[in-house]
């Protein structure tokens, strides 16, 4: 009977395709958006735990002011360093500068990141978190004064500047030449390959800075927990800093921490988003609503045939159930290829844009929850028709016109 149930579902769409069409655009959007949604929110979440991963979970990160994602002009001290290095369960610890300043090269001014480094052991910890890879050229050392390293969209043509820059070129920063020494592997972030590198006395020097830092990034030691760790952080700086707790003029935070902090923005924002695209859903399970109310007054001399024939209450709703599911699956599966194709494209433009680790994920759960999703709303937006239809007497329904 099934079988006979979706041929003649089948037919009754083909006889309205154009109508069948129209109804199927709410569900086409709704699907469309939930899928491009989720899978660009989980492979970023999968790109973002990458990341993460080889940042490594044994990572503190201190920074001035009250984020870690916010600028401030409080700065961290040559003493808050000291302070950290000598605190139990720290590893090592290393303190840096990242500023923004005046980069030229073949008289094109562009302002791009510095970044300043210590040049003695610590520098590793750094080295590791951005997983730099020289590509051609060397690291830097403690005796380079006038020497840098460049990030991977300064040896690309028209990404940062016109004319790419190599090992040997020269470039000005903030007005005192320097050479480059070493160039480095995409990384994937914009910013990350915009940067460039020198060693920390020569980056004060070059941009007037006294000794403070922007960021100390700790490493905590094998066998201890690195969130008691960071709370040990923060219970120092603050005494030595002289604030009180919820007064810090600073931040203490773990790479897991961090990591929590994205999922939940990211759970949050989907879940917002996803119920926005629902909207679309529900547009388009009324919109098959309507359809199906229109399909039970059109046929209802047919239906009075089938009855009169044989066919049951059952009968007649199982197959204007099926015609609903079949609409909703339809445009479940329309909107996924559509969501797919949107991930793709937004995939593409990041890439092009210089983000290459942003990828978007269709895990297999999600095409087959939106396949199935659809299906359930357009059987549940047939379930009114379907009864309707059902109920209708023999005799009336062949005297319809």
């Amino acid at each position: 009977m099934w079988r006979e149930y979706l041929q003649l579902s089948t037919k009754n769409l083909k006889d309205r395709t154009l109508r069948s069409l129209l109804t199927m655009i709410g569900i086409f959007i709704g699907i469309a958006t939930v899928v491009s949604l989720v899978s660009l929110g989980q492979g970023l979440q999968e790109s973002i735990s990458e990341q993460f991963e080889i940042l490594g979970v044994d990572k503190i990160i201190i920074t001035p002011g009250e984020s870690t994602l916010a600028f401030s002009r409080v700065k961290l001290t040559q003493q808050d360093l000291a302070r950290i290095k000598r605190i139990k369960g720290v590893k090592e610890a290393t303190g840096s500068i990242f500023i923004i300043t005046k980069v030229e090269s073949n008289d094109e001014v562009q302002y791009t990141w510095i970044w300043g480094i210590p040049q003695d052991e610590s520098k590793q910890i750094i080295m590791d978190m951005q997983s730099v890879r020289i590509v051609s050229g060397r690291d830097l050392t403690e005796r380079d004064r006038d020497k840098v390293m460049i990030g991977y969209r300064l040896t690309q043509p028209d990404l940062l500047f016109e004319t790419p820059l190599d090992v040997r070129d020269t470039i000005f920063v903030n007005d005192r030449k320097m050479q480059v020494v070493g160039t480095l592997a995409q990384i994937g972030n914009p910013d990350d390959d915009s940067v460039v590198w020198m060693p920390l006395d020569v980056a004060r020097d070059v941009l007037g800075l006294d000794e403070d830092f922007d960021y100390i990034i700790a490493q905590a030691n094998k066998g201890f927990d690195v969130g008691a760790v960071a709370e040990n952080i923060e219970r120092q700086l603050r005494k030595s800093r002289g604030v009180e707790e919820g007064e810090e003029d600073f931040t203490v935070s773990t790479s897991e921490g961090l990591r929590e902090t994205f999922g939940t923005v990211f759970t949050i924002v989907t879940v917002v988003l996803i119920g926005l695209a629902g909207i679309s859903l529900f547009v388009g399970g009324v919109g098959i609503m309507n359809t199906m109310f229109t399909a039970v007054l059109q046929r209802t001399r047919e239906i009075g045939v089938m009855k009169a024939i044989g066919a049951t209450q059952t009968d007649i709703a199982y197959i204007f159930l099926l015609e609903s599911g079949i609409i909703g699956l339809i445009g479940g599966s329309v909107g996924i290829a559509l969501g797919i194709g949107i991930s793709k494209l937004v995939e593409f433009a990041a890439t092009q844009a210089g983000i290459t680790f942003f990828k978007a994920s269709f895990p297999l759960y999600l095409i087959l929850g939106a396949l199935a999703f659809s299906f359930f709303v357009g059987t549940l937006s047939g379930v009114l028709p379907a009864i309707q239809a059902s109920k209708l007497q023999p005799v009336e329904a062949l005297r319809y016109e």
